[in-house]
């Protein structure tokens, strides 16, 4: 299901019963489509995210933990400025749309009350947030300002009045119906009403046949359940997740009965969203990795080159004690000789030569190419090594931000500035930054399991917190995140657990039967002088393991 009208219409409910008449006291934009604001209400604080995503837009409370940027964006700092601290006086659903208004009480510099509408308008790529003059119903900022030869028909931006979008000839269902509606399809119903999905379209549908075709009655029972809110969340066999107000009888898979609409959000667009932030917030990141992975790749193939070339320095080897051997032989301005070859019985050699040179110095010249090529081999090779493990490390940082939540990706654009790949901004202020810690887990026994979230943690992890006799875990010869088992003699549930989490947080995350190799961390050695996260060991033993999100999250410590 889609996040429909009826789905805001469950959310506005519980948005009144829980922080209508609550007041505003923090509001942040941790992503470029989302605002988190602090509601204090009923002596609690409920976190309001409003959404304007094109794909993911919605309102809802969320129990998420989300970072926020050390600069807050415009919009961000236009709201603290004008809403912080007011209170919410009443929220509306504009006509079962996924329209929302929360009408706002402020008062400004003089004391004066002055109402605001803050109004969240959730429709695919057109979604939007705007703070309107509640007197003027002038727009005084929104999220997106669109041009106007994108949307002839209203203004987005600030000082042109706050128009809604078109109006639909549609009906609200939660209005009394007249029974002379004609109701053949899904469609049918989509085209009666308004704020409709094509799920919720089937279940009326279906509803209607039991209520032998009359839409009054069939109205009345699907919107007696809709109010009995017992919001659901569909999952197939195959993974696939839907949601519902309530259970669907048109829907499929295995039903979940959640007790707030908002926190069934929570669970549907955990990964959905959270990958989408990470792209937001990462994709700089990703570039600047991603283009220095490709720049070692063609190093690699020149130096590889280089040294297939190397392997025929031994011909300018032979070549130059051939000439020396049979000087004699070489006319003067000669480009070509054939000569015996020494080192083959019955055999000639074509020498090419250079004609403005004698044959000593045509011979001296092969020397040289043979000396050149040899004295680079070591150099090469030296080279090549670099570049591999550079790239081993680079591939390493890239599999941590595709794994890592949005608040973590700070600590590793931190690692790539003192590695020096992204240039530090100089400032007078040094503002001091909180750390993050590593990934806590307990196994079913009751041991605790920790995992770093980037090279640096990782490094701290092993080399500086773990005792020589925990337990190490990695995923085998591919890009991950070091697991420490912080007990000497783990069980065997316990190890199967951590290996578990080790292939979950690793390149091979969506793979089956995933090798990790595990080991005391005594023998676990850092090279001098490797990059961050970099470690050899030895003694260790190998188990094959499926990693299962839903698994993983089950031993995570909140």
């Amino acid at each position: 299901m889609s996040y429909d009208g009826i789905y805001t219409h469950i959310i506005v409910n519980e948005l009144l019963n829980t922080i209508n008449n609550g007041r505003i006291s923090k509001i942040y934009q941790p992503f470029p489509h989302e605002l988190l604001l602090t509601i204090r209400a009923n002596r609690k604080n409920h976190k309001l995210l409003l959404s304007a995503h094109p794909s993911y837009a919605r309102i809802q409370l969320t129990e998420e933990a989300l970072s926020n940027p050390d600069q807050a964006p415009n919009f961000c700092m236009f709201l603290r400025k004008n809403i912080e601290g007011a209170v919410i006086e009443d929220i509306q659903q504009h006509h079962n749309d996924r329209i929302v208004i929360f009408k706002i009480l402020k008062f400004d510099d003089l004391g004066d009350r002055k109402h605001v509408s803050l109004i969240a308008e959730m429709m695919g790529r057109h979604s939007n947030i705007f703070l309107v003059d509640g007197e003027t119903n002038i727009i005084m900022d929104s999220l997106k300002h669109v041009p106007a030869y994108q949307n002839s028909y209203r203004s987005t931006y600030p000082g042109a009045e706050y128009v809604l979008p078109p109006h639909q000839d549609k009906l609200n269902p939660f209005d009394s119906i007249n029974d002379s509606q004609v109701v053949e399809s899904a469609k049918d119903i989509q085209g009666i009403f308004q704020g409709i999905g094509r799920d919720t379209a089937l279940e009326i549908l279906s509803l209607l046949d039991e209520q032998d075709g009359e839409l009054n009655s069939t109205m009345q029972v699907f919107i007696k359940r809709v109010q009995d809110r017992k919001p659901t969340l569909f999952t197939t066999e195959k993974g696939k997740q839907t949601f519902a107000p309530y259970s669907y009888s048109t829907m499929d898979g295995e039903a979940e009965e959640f007790d707030s609409p908002s926190y069934l959000l929570d669970r549907y667009y955990q990964d959905k969203a959270t990958k989408d932030r990470i792209q937001q917030v990462a994709s700089d990141l990703l570039r600047i990795i991603q283009n220095e992975i490709q720049k070692n790749k063609n190093k690699i193939i020149k130096l590889e080159d280089t040294l297939k070339k190397s392997e025929s320095a031994d011909e300018y080897r032979i070549k130059g004690e051939v000439l020396t051997a049979y000087l004699h032989m070489v006319d003067k301005g000669s480009k070509q000789v054939s000569l015996p070859n020494f080192y083959e019985e019955n055999s000639e050699m074509m020498i090419d030569l250079d004609p403005s040179l004698s044959a000593s110095q045509n011979a001296q010249k092969y020397f040289t190419r043979y000396h050149k090529l040899m004295n680079s081999v070591k150099y090469v090779k030296d080279q090549l090594a670099k570049t591999k493990e550079e790239n081993a490390y680079l591939d390493s940082i890239e599999t941590q931000i595709i794994l890592s939540d949005p608040q973590d990706l700070d600590d590793i654009r931190e690692e790539l500035k003192s590695s020096g790949y992204i240039k530090s901004r100089r400032s007078n202020k040094t503002k001091k930054r909180k750390q993050s810690k590593p990934h806590q887990f307990v196994s079913s026994d009751g041991t605790t399991i920790r995992v770093g979230k980037n090279n640096t943690q990782n490094d701290e992890l092993t080399l500086k917190k773990a005792r020589n006799n925990h337990i190490w875990l990695h995923a085998k010869d591919i890009p991950g995140s070091h697991v420490i088992v912080e007990d000497a003699n783990p069980s065997d549930e316990t190890l199967i657990e951590a290996a578990t989490i080790a292939a979950y947080y690793s390149k091979y995350q969506q793979s089956a039967n995933v090798p990790v190799d595990y080991v005391e961390v005594k023998y676990v050695k850092k090279p001098n002088g490797a990059k961050p996260g970099f470690v050899i060991y030895t003694n260790q033993t190998t188990l094959f393991v499926t990693p299962r999100k839903e698994f993983v999250d089950s031993l995570r410590v909140k």
